[in-house]
């Protein structure tokens, strides 16, 4: 049973989602003089920004943008960062006035002894699918989650942990504790910021293109981890038999511009995140073929179109077609079956391995249900609606939202958000204090 932590426990803003949304709008903040509490309900921050290779269009380096704000978060002192954590009720007592239930998780190890020398994960013997490859290889019970996790303290996933005391035994420095319990903390803040970011569209919805059935068929984020510099493996291979694939087929618009489930929009990043992933095979199998089937390109945004033309260029084939769905064949390839728009004849082409360049929904259900005392508004997928002539207030006052917690978007657009949603609040909670509503203090480096 979780056990409420009594005291005083007061901040300007809290930002939940710990991504590269709410790191940028908590470090804006808090260079502001505002005290920030960031909460992330995993181990770790750095969103999915982390487990990309590069971005579009620029091909830079993902992690390098994303990891020096990791640190700078954690090290900020005007941040307090709550990772493995919960925001389980959000109460709207008026102008100003939220009050944010917080359930930490136990992680049943001692942060402050932990020295993630990563011991604990060497000798546990229960091996899972880890979630940062996308199921491509595994983790441990104990462990943590990659090598610059911020912060980087090891995990104990108690429920499937055998209690074989292992980790126990030989972590030196003893910082195991399975006797930690859940805690519930009552937070008042005047400001809260939402960035929640995006959930990826669950593949095997999409039953005609046998993701989950057909080894060789894996979706673009797990194509991602394979092209990444922390990939599970030294080269991009397919699931079946750990080959270098020599086809590769990309189908775009997974589970987006599709009515059948129940979202008819463009996710926007889809078209260019393949494109992106396509240029890179190349670069590490330069003898690949890699074909691209796609209704039509999408290629609106600052350097996607030259970046369109660099892929076709380079080789890349672009099929403007529809699947209609893909078959395994008897030597492991993988059949794709499609319309062609162009012709509109019914046509197949075999590939080695297969990729679903699938679509981004909301990840706002848990948020969305447990704000009391008013109702936040949404758009028909569940999106957070924000105010068209102020993009980042949603319509409750001091309830601001930013980056794909709004709706899909890049990475550009999403710090962009950030940043905006940033400055409202700042000027929100200047207001406020301007009706002398809360005594705001500023602090600067630790000092008020």
């Amino acid at each position: 049973m979780a056990e409420l932590i009594q005291g005083s426990f007061e901040y300007d803003v809290v930002v939940i989602g710990g991504g590269i949304a709410g790191m940028e709008a908590s470090l804006d903040l808090a260079e502001m003089g505002f005290k920030v509490l960031l909460v992330e309900r995993e181990p770790t921050i750095g969103g999915k920004m982390f487990l990309l290779s590069k971005v579009f269009p620029t091909l830079d380096c993902a992690s390098c943008i994303s990891t020096p704000k990791m640190a700078a978060v954690a090290h900020h002192p005007n941040i307090d960062l709550w990772t493995y954590s919960e925001v389980t009720r959000i109460d709207v007592k008026g102008k100003g006035d939220f009050e944010i239930t917080v359930l930490r998780k136990p992680r049943f190890v001692n942060e402050e002894l932990c020295t993630g020398c990563g011991t604990c994960e060497e000798v546990c013997p229960v091996v899972l699918p880890k979630e940062y490859d996308y199921g491509l290889r595994g983790r441990k019970a104990a462990y943590i989650p990659f090598d610059t996790a911020v912060p980087k303290k090891a995990v104990i996933d108690i429920d499937n942990c055998i209690f074989c005391g292992q980790c126990e035994r030989e972590c030196p420095a003893g910082a195991i504790d399975f006797t930690q319990k859940p805690t519930i903390y009552k937070i008042k803040a005047h400001a809260i910021i939402i960035t929640t970011g995006y959930r990826l569209f669950p593949a095997e919805r999409k039953e005609q293109y046998g993701y989950g059935k057909i080894p060789n068929v894996i979706t673009a984020m797990q194509m991602e981890r394979l092209l990444s510099p922390t990939r599970p493996f030294n080269s991009v291979l397919r699931p079946s038999d750990g080959k270098e694939p020599s086809s590769i087929g990309y189908v775009l618009c997974v589970g987006s511009r599709d009515k059948t489930v129940g979202n008819p929009r463009c996710s926007q990043v889809c078209c260019m995140y393949s494109i992106k992933q396509a240029q890179l095979i190349l670069g590490a199998l330069p003898l690949a073929d890699v074909t691209i089937y796609c209704m039509d390109i999408r290629a609106y945004g600052k350097g996607f179109e030259e970046f369109y033309q660099k892929a076709k260029a380079m080789g890349v084939k672009f099929v403007r077609g529809r699947v209609a769905k893909i078959e395994e064949l008897p030597s492991g390839n993988v059949r794709v079956v499609y319309e062609d728009i162009d012709d509109g004849k019914v046509n197949s082409a075999e590939h080695d391995l297969v990729v679903l360049s699938v679509g981004l929904l909301p990840s706002n259900d848990s948020i969305i249900s447990i704000i009391h005392g008013a109702k936040i508004a949404v758009d028909d997928l569940g999106f957070i609606r924000v105010d068209p002539s102020a993009p980042t207030q949603t319509n409750i006052e001091g309830i601001f939202a930013a980056g794909c917690a709004t709706g899909p978007k890049d990475i550009p657009d999403t710090i962009l958000e950030a940043a905006s949603a940033a400055a409202r609040c700042a000027a929100y909670l200047k207001s406020l204090k301007q009706e002398r509503m809360i005594p705001v203090e500023v602090v600067s480096n630790g000092k008020k």
